[in-house]
């Protein structure tokens, strides 16, 4: 049987969050290092977004259709649970972190620090500036919401988790984000705890930003 291939980048959050599924459940997988817009990812992504993925004769793109896939062919540890409550409750807060905090932490916080779109290149301060309210805002609602267990949902680590942690490695390295996962956090004991995990550890990128526009 052929290994799953991801086509995608290690610097990119959404590449990571599928990988992070692979070494959560022990699937033996390929990493195929891939430019956003290239031709192999827009023969399966409509808009040359990564990762995508291929297993066989299926083709799948968007992560968390390619999450949810992996997590129903493969044995090993469900993150998506099969209760119903606990089911929704991972859908919703993958839906929070995919569609609203990514686009405030990385898409425009951590971006206007790593590439801005100034003439000079240093950072975009107005934009900064413009997004500090939501971004602190968005980093205690998820302080508030790891604080009775340390995980998004009831006692165990889930997709919601894989889908936060990989945006929390960038949002760290920046002064809000730095002192919101301080060690006498919530969020910070959270990060700290879930970081030691080999599936986080194994699946580091290297320095730099993430890649615009992966999904």
């Amino acid at each position: 049987m052929s290994k799953p291939e991801i086509l995608g980048s290690l610097r990119s959050s959404y590449t990571r969050v599928v990988r992070m599924v692979c070494e959560e459940k022990g699937i033996d997988y390929v990493l195929t290092e891939t430019l956003l817009g290239a031709p192999e990812l827009c023969r399966i992504h409509p808009f040359g977004k990564m990762p995508v993925l291929r297993d066989g004769d299926l083709e799948l793109c968007e992560s968390k259709a390619i999450a949810t896939y992996l997590d129903r062919r493969f044995p090993g540890p469900q993150l998506i649970p099969d209760d119903a409550r606990l089911a929704a409750l991972t859908e919703q807060w993958v839906s929070l972190v995919n569609t609203v905090m990514d686009a405030t932490l990385v898409r425009t916080y951590l971006f206007a620090y790593a590439v801005p779109k100034t003439a000079d290149g240093k950072p975009d301060r107005n934009t900064i500036e413009a997004v500090t309210p939501a971004v602190r805002t968005q980093l205690e609602i998820l302080d508030h919401a790891v604080a009775a267990t340390g995980y998004l949902v009831g006692d165990q680590f889930t997709l919601a988790d894989i889908n936060l942690m990989p945006i929390l490695y960038y949002v760290r390295q920046l002064p809000l984000g730095a002192a919101a996962l301080g060690p006498e956090t919530n969020l910070g004991r959270y990060y700290a705890r879930h970081a030691a995990r080999e599936s986080f550890t194994r699946t580091m990128p290297p320095a730099g930003p993430p890649k615009r526009a992966a999904n």
